[in-house]
């Protein structure tokens, strides 16, 4: 099992990995928001403006990651230490090994969340097309202080907070533990080469390089997300209701009732792919950081 890496090389490393992915994949997630607002694609905005609230996104989308990767990795690193779960071989090994993953995943999206949350509401109030950019949507939340007062004011920028979350946890309980195995189960492919190979560099293992990494990301990210988009649907609603106070209960009987359960899966298309290239930028870019920094001594 590979050692975790150091503080400094997971937090600029996920700051890379946020910044990317969420750059180079905007439009899609645009396209994704707008197949799964109330009012549609064509009366969101269509294929225009599809870049509308990527401000938010470039001040976001570093933090909110590296937040995630820090307490991911310094998660591991203690648990791993204290319940011995990389220590042994086997059927019991493995299964500590998973529950170690998705505990440090789990605790590391609530963390990234603190960031994140705010930084959808506002994205996708603009790419729903409410408002003409990012900073119109923080605008009118801040501008509306005067009648619902401070703790208003948060409540609207934190809306979705608790479906954000149970969206998040389930993704990245199924999505990290396999990225793990599927990096875990290359390692021992190596086997006794891997070894002869590191013996001869001086006893450090090569870690999974960036590419390989990536692929497993895609394979990984698909079959979270899939698996996980009507909580993405329920958390897009939530986010774009005119109400103040949406009820997420409320919001999915009115899907279910209205719409059918098919609408609990818009944006189903979109959303696999984003995320299946999504999570091969994302953790293909994120490994390479690591390995990087990490040769490079941070």
């Amino acid at each position: 099992m590979a050692t975790e890496p150091p503080f400094t090389a997971a937090l600029l490393a996920g700051a890379l990995a946020g910044t990317t992915v969420d750059l180079t994949l905007f439009p899609l997630d645009t396209l994704k928001t707008r197949l799964q607002s109330p009012q549609g694609l064509i009366r969101s905005g269509g294929l225009t403006g599809i870049y509308r609230g990527l401000s938010s996104v470039l001040i976001g989308s570093a933090p909110g990651a590296s937040l995630f990767f820090i307490t991911y990795e310094s998660t591991k690193s203690l648990l791993h230490h204290s319940l011995g779960a990389a220590a042994g071989e086997g059927k019991g090994s493995a299964m500590r090994g998973a529950g170690v993953h998705m505990l440090a995943a789990s605790l590391g999206e609530v963390a990234a969340c603190s960031v994140r949350v705010p930084t959808e509401v506002i994205k996708q109030r603009a790419q729903a097309g409410q408002h003409a950019s990012s900073a119109m949507a923080l605008r009118a939340i801040l501008d509306a202080r005067a009648e619902i007062g401070l703790a208003g004011v948060w409540r609207q920028l934190y809306r979705g907070w608790g479906i954000t979350v149970m969206r998040e946890v389930p993704f990245t309980v199924i999505q990290f533990p396999l990225w793990e195995y599927l990096k875990e189960r290359a390692r021992a492919r190596r086997g006794a080469s891997a070894a002869a190979s590191a013996a001869a560099r001086g006893g450090k293992e090569e870690d999974i390089g960036a590419l390989e990494s990536a692929f497993y990301g895609s394979v990984s990210g698909a079959a979270a997300a899939g698996l996980t988009t009507p909580l993405d649907v329920l958390k897009t609603r939530v986010m774009l209701a005119s109400n103040t106070k949406p009820s997420v209960r409320g919001i999915l009987t009115n899907i279910l009732r209205d719409e059918g359960p098919k609408a609990l899966f818009s944006g189903l298309g979109p959303r696999v792919a984003w995320i299946s290239v999504g999570g091969a930028i994302f953790l293909g870019s994120y490994q390479w950081g690591v390995n990087t920094l990490t040769s490079a001594g941070f």
